[in-house]
């Protein structure tokens, strides 16, 4: 409870956000003063300062030096972020959130963002069919609906000219706008002219940032589903793989099947074999130089099983997960994909489950199941595109809440400096706007108001995982339990009625059997105690 309330505290000063380039910014105007402090509607005032929600201060960035990894300077936009466009966004106060506060933080609710409350996420292998097809729709929805508070990049800080005079910007649905910035953070470094690129640089992968990213990353694609919606209880469902010997979830009324006619695209009976993927073509952005702009580049692709078995060899294991995380420490060496020992290098899957070593030319834990799926999903920039993604690193982010409660890490733990770029503590996470620090993530889900239903206790467990979808599919039809209740009722009443009915009809026919008739005579007595005497009636 301690940890708790000191997580709940540091929370209280830092800054929230949502995600890749606000609207409202994303124009002439903020790039040239390279502000972003959008106004709240609630009282016309920046960041909504006039109601104490927040205020529109400078950026400052940690000058921490990175890791050797990459050798160069000014040359990319995500170096340093936000600087390359803005250098004020809003800071929030409190519990309040979103780009101009007018939000509130992960975990918080209401008016004044004063409530805490907790959500669960569960295993959708457990959510009953209506959930199920619930959150389908949802992902359907998501990618064929506008964002409306969130555009992309289609071009670098200096093709849009010094002064902000040539914005490019554009439009995108809310699945592909997470599409796009999981493909941003992880694309290669322009270094000028038609293939001339730096590779060897990610800065939510291969390194210290991996988990507190793509946790950060997760919380926020459940707030816009549930912005879209108005489902405010919805949550992301994990799969959890241990031990699988197949794409459980890769089914028609799940994720989708495999097509009899192609067995690399999604099965025509499923709504994804509709899709069409965004971001997959690295090599064509770079020989053109330019920035992937989110034009559809063809079907969900997706051939489960069918991989490289050297490189994969099978399921992550019950085994290979406790090994994982029993492991002490979080980063060790250089902490990037050739860290021995390392919790995270092991997670990700660049090390060995079994022994903690790193394992090039393998491919383990997380890892292994993005190449297994061997489609859309096995690319790390444009892997996002398929939707068990989500399933995949909703589970991964379980691993990592595992590890944090069992370890109890301190911040300290956390490299401060020498991390890969954009790894650091310090560092704000390319490409969310305004500014989370990787460190402040190296924290519990406690204290950002989620929970998995299978770290509950067994009590709670029980409750979310079988009572729970039960009470939720009989709210879904409480009409017809009601009317098939009332109906009932009825039935039972009339039955009720001709019963009294005929058991007073049957009392009146015993009562007429057992009463004779006036005049008639019946034998009383019948005596022969004498020798001859004759047998007599008395008339009643």
């Amino acid at each position: 409870m301690k940890i708790f309330c000191m997580y709940v505290v540091l929370l209280q000063l830092l800054g929230t956000c949502l995600c890749q380039f606000p609207r409202l910014c994303a124009n002439s105007e903020g790039l040239r003063t390279k502000e972003c402090c959008p106004v709240w509607d609630g009282d016309s005032s920046a960041c909504g300062a006039l109601s104490g929600r927040g205020f529109c201060t400078e950026v400052l960035v940690s000058d921490e030096p990175h890791g050797p990894q990459y050798p160069h300077s000014g040359i990319d936009d995500r170096e340093r972020w936000p600087l390359a466009f803005f250098n004020r966004t809003c800071r929030c106060a409190a519990n309040y959130g979103g780009f101009n506060c007018g939000e509130c933080r992960f975990g918080y609710w209401g008016p004044n963002c004063a409530e805490y409350r907790e959500s669960v996420r569960r295993n959708i292998l457990t959510l009953s069919t209506a959930e199920q097809q619930k959150f389908i729709s949802y992902l359907n929805l998501a990618k064929n609906t506008i964002n409306r508070d969130y555009v992309i990049s289609t071009a670098t800080r200096a093709e849009m000219g010094e002064n902000g005079e040539n914005p490019m910007f554009s439009d995108i649905n809310t699945y592909d706008l997470f599409v796009w910035m999981h493909y941003y953070v992880s694309r290669d470094t322009f270094l000028g002219g038609p293939g001339n690129v730096w590779r060897d640089i990610d800065f939510a992968h291969e390194s210290a940032a991996f988990l507190p990213w793509h946790r950060v990353f997760l919380l926020h694609w459940e707030n816009e589903i549930r912005k879209l919606t108005g489902d405010f209880n919805f949550t992301i469902p994990y799969w959890d793989w241990r031990d699988a010997q197949s794409c459980e979830v890769c089914t028609d009324s799940l994720m989708g099947g495999r097509s009899s006619l192609n067995p690399n695209l999604i099965s025509p009976s499923s709504i994804f074999s509709s899709w069409k993927v965004i971001c997959t073509q690295p090599e064509e952005y770079n020989s053109r130089e330019a920035l992937c702009n989110a034009t559809g580049e063809g079907p969900l692709l997706r051939n489960p099983g069918n991989h490289d078995t050297n490189r994969v060899p099978r399921i992550p294991t019950t085994a290979d997960v406790e090994f994982t995380v029993g492991l002490p420490e979080y980063e060790t060496g250089p902490m990037d994909r050739f860290a021995n020992m390392s919790f995270r290098n092991v997670l990700e899957g660049f090390a060995s489950p079994v022994t903690g070593m790193a394992v090039p030319g393998q491919s383990t834990m997380h890892n292994a199941l993005h190449v297994f799926m061997n489609g859309s999903m096995s690319a790390v920039q444009g892997s996002a595109n398929d939707p068990i993604f989500l399933l995949h690193h909703t589970f991964i982010d379980s691993i990592y809440e595992r590890w944090l409660r069992t370890h109890q890490p301190l911040r300290t733990n956390y490299p401060r400096a020498n991390a890969p770029i954009g790894h650091n503590d310090g560092y704000y996470m390319v490409p969310f706007l305004p500014l989370y620090r990787n460190g402040d993530y190296f924290l519990s889900n406690k204290a950002l108001g989620y929970e998995y239903a299978y770290l509950l206790d067994p009590g709670q467990r029980f409750v979310q995982e079988f009572l729970t979808p039960y009470l939720q599919q009989a709210r879904q039809i409480w009409q017809w339990l009601l009317g098939a209740g009332i109906l009932g009722a009825l039935i039972a009443a009339v039955i009720a009625v001709l019963l009294i009915v005929a058991r007073r009809k049957w009392k009146r026919q015993q009562r007429r059997s057992r009463s004779p008739s006036y005049g008639e005579r019946q034998p009383l007595l019948q005596s022969s105690s004498e020798e001859g005497s004759a047998s007599y009636q008395t008339p009643l």
